[in-house]
């Protein structure tokens, strides 16, 4: 070190909690908080600008007391407890430091200014240039000839006639000063009602804190009589407020040397919270480019002799990453255009089976692809990578492939890490989310709307090069995804248990299908034809002339200004409402004109989404609709359905339950439908320990009976119908975070009354209100709630200015853990039910998920045992407090079976 160059003493603690609360609520993707440490961090690297050459070390409190708790028992005792977000960031501060090369000294039993007190003493004795990086006024009394002090954060620079030019004290007057006046951070006691006016004035007539005791009777007014009572404790003041500069340390000044950086642990702490400047200044990424560039060298196999290196090396391996272009987006019928495998990032192989266009070079066939594939794909130790596994996972069991070693699906790593932060979890996004990196665009090969090509006309090399850069997409981010996972919670356990094993279960239920009667279905929409002309009619001559239903303008003329209904409701642009809601208030208002355009509404709906559509979703190869459960949609873990939607079906009414009707077990079978019963209002039990909910499931009671006797106040067998109704809103109503007011509006009452049910509801299960509470805070704190089983939802909204929207934010915290819950349990009693299925002699399998229901298909004479062997499995799929109850049916078809 050169002789001119100071010895820079950081006071970590005071910048972890300046920069903590400094800076704005900064966070990785996947939700970890990095405020502080880009903070902390981010002052060293200007330190090291500013003082090349230097030794910089870092000092930080050590965790536990110090001497100055056995001085005086309530040092610090005001102090709240540490933010969890500011906990969690110290570690990888200091891990970076280190990676930074910089001493980094946490002596025990002392604190962090003990230690920088000993080191500036040991410089000053040694005349070394010492220079003190602190934002804290205590250290000032450390401040001489050789020692200054600098605050990164605001660029000001503290010596001997800056620490006089700022308090009105000499350094040496510091202790005394602070003595004096007391902290009420640290709780240390001092002079009441003396502030630093007060105190640098007493120093400097009398000179030291002994010379202002010694005449604290001269001292008139009431400041003087707070002088006097506090005699006593100025000397514990002083003690306390003094740095120690003898700390036995493990360093010495010479130990204070700077190391060479571990660019490579850089690197990885870099990536791990995304701090993309410094990884671009250590070169580990450069920044992306607009245009499309190569990322990973590509070479296309249109040989057997070809293709069989990269299986041989992706058996060595133990991976392979994989991705297959086609043409068409549904499995059943897409059809196989190119396969891209890759076994180490960086390198891909692209084989091209069905291009078809004038001049095509000579490619492998489809069928001796997957001849010469077959082992590695159905080989359980070659760890198979890709986005959406599920989809290759079906097109291949179309050819009589059947894909293991599923380990990362992109798709759902990304979902499991923040399901509501990445609503799209496309690869595209996920790419550019988490690599920083712009994934291939097909719309750059192969054009866009009318003048868009098929994937079977793009050329080879066009094709090879945008699935050869994406599957080392997707292998690259299964390097960097898995990591994140691990470092969440239990996010990597929810991906590893739940999310990750029901690809294949719910791949074997979409290949599987579900059985449909079409006549029945044809019948029906004949029927709900007939209907719709007969309420055309009736609308007619309830307005008294013609008119489209669909038109909202002419909807609005007829009932508004024609029939003069009462505005209810205006929406965004001023115009008066025509929306359900508001058709249904109009309706209960007694008016018959908006009754009969909600039920033509309804019933054109359920003909045009299902009695219509469903037959033609038939395949026709296997007599069965075969839909696709979204896994990466719902931001609480719940599946979806689509192409079709099976999951928004109605039950509650006739239409509906007759489509339910057209869903048939094959001759020989019937089907089984296994329903949670009120799981959200038992997992509500479970997460709020309330007494008098837990009591209730324990004793099989009706609950809504049971509430309804509570928040009436009346005996379980007077609870009347509408009392059932009412409680029955409410505890529903609690679980979605509902108001008064919308509580009100559901069962028609006053919002006075209504708030009085809420009221009277809480104070019979005061539970629930403290688990509400508890989670909002928590939630706050956090930014995120958690399921039973780990599952995050993250909640940004929670710090959004508007306060509709922080609201929205607080009823999804309430609701998420247990909606999310619920969606964990029917996962896991899926994976149960499926290994049932696999291992068994029973002829039975899972056919469709609707919520929180199963369809099974059962042979007749086995539905006994697979009733009971379901309804076990389920029931254990997990241990609440209270016990998971199922209703179960059985019948010839859906409806009936419900």
């Amino acid at each position: 070190m050169a002789a001119d160059t100071p010895l820079v003493l950081v006071d970590g603690s005071s910048y972890l909690f300046r920069a903590f609360h400094a800076l704005p609520d900064l966070r990785t993707t996947d939700g970890f908080p990095t405020g502080a440490i880009r903070g902390v961090i981010g002052m060293l690297r200007k330190l090291q600008v500013d003082y090349p050459g230097s030794a910089i070390a870092v000092v930080f409190d050590a965790s536990g007391p110090t001497f100055r708790h056995e001085l005086y028992d309530e040092y610090k005792a005001n102090r709240p407890r540490m933010a969890d977000d500011l906990r969690v960031q110290i570690q990888p501060i200091r891990d970076i430091v280190q990676a930074m090369g910089m001493p980094l000294l946490t002596v025990p039993e002392v604190e962090a200014d003990d230690v920088i007190g000993t080191l500036a003493a040991a410089a000053t004795e040694a005349q070394r240039r010492t220079v003190v990086s602190t934002g804290d006024k205590d250290l000032a009394q450390l401040v001489s000839a050789h020692v200054t002090l600098v605050d990164t954060m605001t660029g000001t620079t503290l010596d001997e006639i800056g620490v006089e030019a700022k308090f009105d004290v000499r350094p040496a007057q510091i202790v005394d000063y602070l003595a004096l006046m007391g902290d009420a951070t640290d709780n240390i006691p001092g002079v009441p009602k003396v502030g630093p006016k007060t105190a640098a004035k007493w120093l400097g007539e009398y000179g030291s804190l002994d010379g202002v005791i010694a005449h604290a009777s001269d001292v008139k007014g009431k400041v003087g009589e707070n002088l006097r009572a506090s005699l006593e404790q100025l000397p514990l003041a002083r003690s306390l407020t003094t740095i120690r500069c003898d700390v036995a340390l493990p360093l010495g000044l010479e130990d204070l040397t700077a190391e060479p950086p571990d660019e490579d642990a850089l690197r990885g702490h870099f990536e791990r919270y995304e701090f993309r400047p410094w990884l671009e200044e250590l070169g580990a990424m450069p920044p992306p480019s607009p245009a499309e560039a190569t990322r990973c060298e590509v070479q296309t196999a249109t040989t057997l002799e070809a293709l069989q290196p990269v299986l041989d090396a992706a058996l060595e391996a133990g991976q392979l990453a994989l991705r297959l272009e086609t043409a068409g987006s549904r499995f059943m019928a897409a059809e196989v255009i190119g396969v891209a495998l890759a076994v180490e990032p960086g390198q891909a192989v692209y084989v091209p089976v069905g291009h078809d266009y004038v001049g095509a070079p000579a490619q492998l066939r489809w069928a001796d692809f997957l001849a010469a594939a077959k082992p590695v794909l159905e080989s359980p130790v070659v760890a198979k990578t890709g986005q959406d596994l599920k989809t290759i996972q079906n097109i291949l069991w179309r050819e009589g492939v059947v894909l293991a070693g599923i380990a990362n699906d992109t798709m759902l790593q990304s979902y499991v890490l923040d399901s509501v932060g990445a609503r799209r979890h496309q690869l595209e996004d996920v790419a550019a989310k988490y690599l920083q990196t712009r994934a291939p665009d097909m719309a750059a090969i192969a054009g866009k709307g009318a003048k868009r090509l098929a994937a079977n006309a793009l050329p080879v090399a066009a094709l090879a090069n945008h699935a050869g850069q994406s599957v080392d997409i997707a292998s690259r981010l299964a390097t960097t995804l898995r990591p994140r996972l691990a470092a969440a919670g239990q996010l990597a356990a929810v991906y590893d248990d739940i999310d990750k094993p029901l690809v294949g279960v719910l791949s074997r239920m979409e290949c599987r299908g579900a059985l449909v009667d079409p006549a029945l279905l044809r019948a029906h929409s004949e029927e709900l034809a007939a209907r719709l002309t007969t309420l055309a009619e009736q609308t007619v001559a309830e307005a008294g002339r013609e008119f489209n239903i669909s038109s909202t303008k002419q909807l609005q003329e007829v009932l508004y200004d024609e029939l003069d209904l009462p505005v209810l409701k205006k929406t965004q642009k001023g115009q008066r409402s025509t929306e359900e809601s508001v058709l249904l208030d109009l309706a209960d208002r007694g008016h018959e004109l908006p009754r009969l355009i909600l039920e033509h509404r309804t019933l054109a709906k359920l003909k045009s989404t299902y009695t219509d559509a469903l037959p033609a979703e038939i395949n026709p190869r296997t007599g069965r609709i075969h839909t696709s459960y979204n896994q990466a949609v719902a931001a609480t873990g719940r599946l979806s359905s689509a192409d079709p939607n099976l999951q928004n079906i109605p039950i509650r009414t006739p239409e509906g339950r007759r489509i339910r009707q057209a869903f048939v077990a094959p001759p020989g079978k019937k089907l089984v439908a296994a329903d949670y019963s009120q799981i959200e209002l038992r997992i509500m039990a479970h997460l709020s320990e309330d007494r008098g909910l837990l009591e209730a499931f324990g004793r099989g009671d009706d609950v809504h009976r049971a509430t309804a006797a509570e928040v009436f106040d009346v005996g379980v067998e007077e609870v009347s119908a509408e009392q059932r109704r009412s409680a029955k809103a409410i505890n529903f109503g609690l679980i979605y975070g509902m108001s008064a007011f919308g509580l009100a509006k559901q069962i028609g009452v006053s919002r006075h009354v209504a708030k009085g049910y809420m009221d009277r509801y809480f104070a019979r299960y005061p539970g629930v209100a403290e688990y509400m509470d508890r989670v909002r805070a928590g939630a706050r704190a956090d930014g995120f709630v958690e399921t039973v089983f780990g599952r995050r939802l993250y909640l940004p909204e929670l710090a959004a200015r508007s306060g509709m929207r922080r609201q929205a934010a607080e009823r999804a915290a309430i609701n998420a853990p247990m909606q999310g819950t619920a969606a964990d349990i029917i996962k896991l009693a899926m994976l149960a039910i499926d290994e049932f299925a696999e291992e068994t002699d029973l002829d039975v399998a899972m056919v469709m998920q609707v919520h929180d229901e199963l369809v099974l298909e059962v042979a007749e004479e086995d539905v006994p045992a697979v009733v009971a062997e379901a309804r076990k499995r389920m029931c254990d799929a997990a241990a609440l407090s209270v016990e998971l109850v199922v209703d179960v049916g059985v019948g010839d078809n859906w409806d009936e079976a419900h």
